[in-house]
C-alpha cells in the first residue's frame, strides 16, 4: 500500500537534484527542521551525493539517500536505482524538487506502477530558454510536455509561474508558496557587526555592503563588481564582503576582474560559510545583482529579517519582497546599482536601521517559516 507508514503518518519522499549549498536546498532543509513529525514522516533522495545539507538533513533524524547521478546525466543504471529505492520507501506523495529532479520524480511514479501523487516544485524565474544550461533546456521542455501530469505545480515566485504558463505549463495545477524564513535566527545583531569586523581587521564603525551567493554567471557578480568600483570613486572607506560557493581567491575569473577593476583591498571574499546568519547580521546594506533566473532569492529575505535594508535587481519576486524597504534597480545596470547604494548611504544611520525595522517586520508578516510550512503540509493534506 502507497500511503501511510504502520504508525499512521503521511510518508513524503522529496526528490532534489543535489544537497550542496543553494536557495532551493536550504529551503528543502528549512521546511523538514519544521515540518509536523506526528503528521508526516519525511525522506529525502538526492539525485547526486549528499553534498553538506545532506548531512544535515540526517542530523534531523530523516533519512537521505543518494543515487550518485552526474550533473544533467540519466544512466540507466542510476534511473533504475532511483526507481527501486521509491518503490522501497512507498511513500504517499512524491515532492520533487527544481526541474531534473521534477522530471526524476514524475519518471518514478509511472515506473513504479503504482497511483503515487507528484507534486513539481519550480523554484526559477524564465527569461529566455537562451540562458539556461544546455540540459536544463531540455527538461523545460521535457516537463512543458509533462505538466498534466502532477497534481500540483508549485513556484516559489508569481512572476515565475506566470512565465511557465506562457511557455506552456498547465496552469490549473499553479501553486505560489514563497519562501519562508526563520525569523528567530536571522536577527539584528551588534554582536555580529562587531564580531565580523574585527575578523576583517576593520574599524568598527567601516561601512560593509555584501553580496551573498554562489558564483554563478545569473548571479552576474561583474555587475556588483563594477558598481563597487563606481561607490568607490565617492566612498572609498566603503568594505564589501562577498560569500558563497566559489566566491573566493582561488576563483580565477573573479579575481582577474577585481584585479583589473583595482578594487581588492576593499573586498573581502569569504568563500563558502556556515554562518551566514552571523555575517549577513552585521551588513549595512545587502544587495543582489542577478541578471536573470532568481524566482525568490532567499538572501534578500534573510537580509530583511536581519534589519538589513537592501538594494536588487528587479529579477523575479524580487521587487515584490523588499516592497517600500529597499532600493529596486534594473538589471545589468551598475550604475543605478551604486547610485541606489549610495540613496542608502545618503539616509544616514537613522534612515537605514528605519528601514530595516521595516523590512524585518514585512519579513515576519509576509514570509514567517511556520507560516510557509503550514501552506505546504495543508497542500500535501489536500493531495
Amino acid at each position: 500500500m502507497y500511503a501511510k507508514n504502520i504508525h499512521q503518518k503521511f510518508v513524503v519522499l522529496h526528490i532534489i537534484t543535489g544537497l550542496t549549498i543553494g536557495g532551493a536546498e536550504n529551503m528543502l532543509y528549512k521546511l523538514l527542521s519544521k515540518t509536523n513529525r506526528s503528521l508526516f514522516e519525511p525522506i529525502v533522495i538526492s539525485l547526486m551525493d549528499l553534498g553538506i545539507l545532506g548531512v544535515r538533513i540526517q542530523s534531523l533524524g530523516i533519512p537521505v539517500y543518494a543515487i550518485g547521478m552526474s550533473q544533467g546525466k540519466f544512466k540507466l543504471a542510476e534511473i533504475y536505482r532511483l526507481i527501486y529505492k521509491v518503490h522501497a520507501i512507498k511513500p504517499a506523495l512524491i515532492q520533487g524538487w527544481m526541474y531534473h529532479a521534477n522530471l526524476a520524480a514524475q519518471l518514478a511514479s509511472i515506473f513504479t506502477f503504482k497511483p503515487i501523487p507528484v507534486l513539481w516544485n519550480i523554484r526559477h524565474s524564465l527569461y529566455s530558454l537562451n540562458y539556461e544550461k544546455p540540459s536544463t533546456a531540455i527538461a523545460i521542455k521535457v516537463l512543458n510536455g509533462l505538466s498534466r501530469f502532477p497534481k500540483k505545480i508549485v513556484y516559489n515566485s508569481k512572476i515565475s509561474a506566470e512565465q511557465h504558463k506562457q511557455l506552456g505549463y498547465q496552469i490549473a495545477k499553479t501553486v505560489v508558496i514563497p519562501n519562508g524564513f526563520d525569523t528567530e535566527l536571522f536577527l539584528p545583531s551588534i554582536e555580529s557587526r562587531i564580531s565580523i569586523r574585527t575578523e576583517l581587521g576593520l574599524k568598527k564603525d567601516a561601512f560593509l555592503i555584501g553580496r551573498i551567493c554562489r558564483y554563478d554567471p545569473m548571479k552576474d557578480f561583474p555587475n556588483f563588481l563594477h558598481a563597487a568600483a563606481l561607490l568607490l570613486k565617492d566612498y572609498p572607506d566603503v568594505h564589501f564582503v562577498l560569500a558563497g560557493t566559489e566566491v573566493d581567491w582561488h576563483n580565477q575569473t573573479l579575481c582577474q576582474l577585481i584585479n583589473e577593476l583595482g578594487i581588492a583591498k576593499s573586498l573581502h571574499l569569504f568563500g563558502e560559510r556556515q554562518d551566514i546568519p552571523h555575517i549577513t547580521a552585521a551588513l549595512d546594506i545587502a544587495s543582489t545583482s542577478s541578471a536573470y533566473g532568481e524566482a525568490f532569492p532567499n538572501v534578500i529575505g534573510e537580509a530583511m529579517s536581519c534589519g538589513v535594508p537592501c538594494v536588487v535587481t528587479d529579477v523575479g519576486d524580487s521587487a515584490w519582497i523588499i516592497g517600500n524597504t529597499g532600493r529596486v534597480v534594473p538589471p545589468r545596470n551598475a550604475e543605478a546599482l551604486a547610485n541606489a547604494c549610495k540613496d542608502l548611504i545618503v539616509l544616514g544611520a537613522e534612515g537605514r536601521n528605519a528601514l530595516g525595522k521595516a523590512a524585518r517586520t514585512r519579513i515576519i508578516e509576509n514570509f514567517s517559516l511556520d507560516f510557509i510550512v503550514n501552506q505546504y503540509e495543508k497542500m500535501y493534506e489536500k493531495v
